[in-house]
C-alpha cells in the first residue's frame, strides 16, 4: 500500500504539470489563432480571451491520455534514475506490482475527467460558441449546412439557426401521411419556446396538400406542440463531442429506437469510451521504456521514443476515427481498436523487457 501510494504521488504529481502546461500551452495557440477574428462584427479581444478559457476544459480532456503517458515515463524515470526502481526490486517487488500502482491512480483521474465531461465542459462550450456567434454576428457552429434536422412519426422539423438561444429561426416543419405522401407544410420565419413547450410561430406560411392539390391556409401566427424537449433542443445547438456523456448516450437510444441515423453520435460517445483505456493504455506502454536496460543510447533516448509512440497513437487514432466513417466501420471498432492494440503492444513489450531482465540476471 505504501509503495502505491509512492509512486502513485510520484506519477501523478508528474501528471499534474504535464496536464496544466499542454493545456496553457494549446490555449495560447487557440488564443492566437482567436485573434484573427477580433475586429470581425463586435469580437474584441476580451471575447478571444473568454472564448479561450471556455474552451480550455475540453483541451484538458483530450491532453490527458498523453499527458499521463509522458508523467508516466518521468515518474518512472526518475524512480529509475535514483536507482529507486532497482531497490524495490531487490525487495522482490514485480514490474507488474509497479505498473499495477501506476494504473491505481488513473482511476481517480478517469473519475474526475467524467465529472468535468459531464459538468464542466458542456455548459462551458455552450458559453463560450454563444458568446462568439454573437459577437460575430452568426448563427452556431452546430447550426450550419441546413441547420438540423429531426423527426418522429411522419413529421420533419428543420431549424436554420438558433443564434441567440432562445429564439429559433427558418422553421420547416413536414407531415407526412401513414402512406408515405407529404400531406402539410409550414414555413415559419422564427418561433419562440413557450414555458408550456409549445413554439410560437410567426410570419408562418401554411400549406395543405389534399388529393396532390396544394391550398395555402393564411396565418400569420401559429402554435405548435413539438416533439423536441427545450432540453434535446439545446443539446441540438451544440455538436455532439461537446455534450455531457450520459446525455449523448440517452439521445443516442432515442435517435436508434425511432431508426434514425445515428452514426456522428455513436462515433463521440465510442471515443468518450476509448478515453479511459487510453489511459491505461499509455501508461501500461511507457513501462517498458523505463524498465528496459539502460544501456544503448540511455534512459533519454528511450524517454523520447516513448513519447514519439505516444503522439504516433494519437494521430492514428484520429485517422481511425476519420476512416471509420468513411468506410462505415460500425463506431465501437474504429473507436476502440486504436486503445485496445495500444494496450496489447504495451502488455508484449512489458512481457518482452522482463525476459530481458530475467535472462540478464
Amino acid at each position: 500500500m505504501q509503495l502505491d501510494r509512492y509512486v502513485g504521488w510520484v506519477v501523478g504529481r508528474a501528471f499534474l504539470l504535464f496536464i496544466i502546461g499542454l493545456t496553457a500551452l494549446f490555449s495560447l495557440l487557440s488564443f492566437v489563432e482567436q485573434l484573427g477574428l477580433v475586429g470581425q462584427g463586435h469580437y474584441t479581444l476580451a471575447d478571444a480571451l473568454s472564448y479561450t478559457a471556455l474552451t480550455a476544459p475540453d483541451r484538458l480532456l483530450q491532453l490527458a491520455p498523453v499527458s499521463m503517458l509522458l508523467a508516466s515515463l518521468l515518474g518512472l524515470g526518475s524512480l529509475a534514475k535514483s536507482s529507486e526502481l532497482t531497490a524495490f526490486r531487490s525487495f522482490g517487488v514485480s514490474q507488474a506490482r509497479i505498473v499495477g500502482a501506476v494504473a491505481k491512480l488513473c482511476l481517480p483521474i478517469i473519475l474526475a475527467l467524467f465529472l468535468l465531461a459531464q459538468f464542466v465542459i458542456p455548459p462551458a462550450q455552450q458559453a463560450a460558441q454563444r458568446a462568439q456567434a454573437a459577437a460575430l454576428g452568426d448563427a452556431l457552429p452546430g447550426m450550419v449546412n441546413g441547420g438540423f434536422w429531426a423527426q418522429k412519426d411522419g413529421v420533419f422539423l428543420n431549424v436554420q439557426s438558433f443564434a441567440d438561444g432562445h429564439t429559433l429561426h427558418g422553421v420547416s416543419i413536414y407531415t407526412l401521411a401513414p402512406d408515405g405522401t407529404l400531406r402539410d407544410v409550414v414555413q415559419a420565419d422564427d418561433a419562440t419556446p413557450q414555458p408550456d413547450g409549445s413554439w410560437a410561430l410567426s410570419g408562418v406560411h401554411h400549406e395543405v396538400i389534399t388529393h396532390g392539390q396544394v391550398e395555402s391556409a393564411p396565418a400569420q401566427s401559429l402554435s405548435w406542440k413539438p416533439f423536441l424537449s427545450t432540453r434535446q433542443l439545446q443539446l441540438l445547438a451544440i455538436p455532439p463531442e461537446t455534450m455531457p456523456p450520459l446525455a449523448l448516450y440517452a439521445y443516442l437510444r432515442q435517435l436508434q429506437a425511432q431508426h434514425q441515423q445515428a452514426l456522428r453520435y455513436q462515433q463521440t460517445f465510442w471515443s468518450m469510451v476509448a478515453v479511459p483505456l487510453s489511459l491505461f493504455g499509455m501508461a501500461l506502454i511507457a513501462a517498458p521504456f523505463v524498465f528496459g536496460p539502460q544501456r544503448a543510447g540511455g534512459a533519454g533516448r528511450q524517454i523520447v521514443i516513448g513519447a514519439l509512440l505516444g503522439m504516433v497513437y494519437l494521430l492514428v487514432q484520429q485517422i481511425t476515427g476519420y476512416l471509420g466513417l468513411l468506410l462505415a466501420v460500425h463506431p465501437a471498432i474504429a473507436a476502440l481498436a486504436p486503445s485496445l492494440v495500444l494496450l496489447g503492444v504495451g502488455g508484449w513489450l512489458l512481457e518482452r523487457s522482463h525476459s530481458r531482465l530475467g535472462r540478464g540476471g
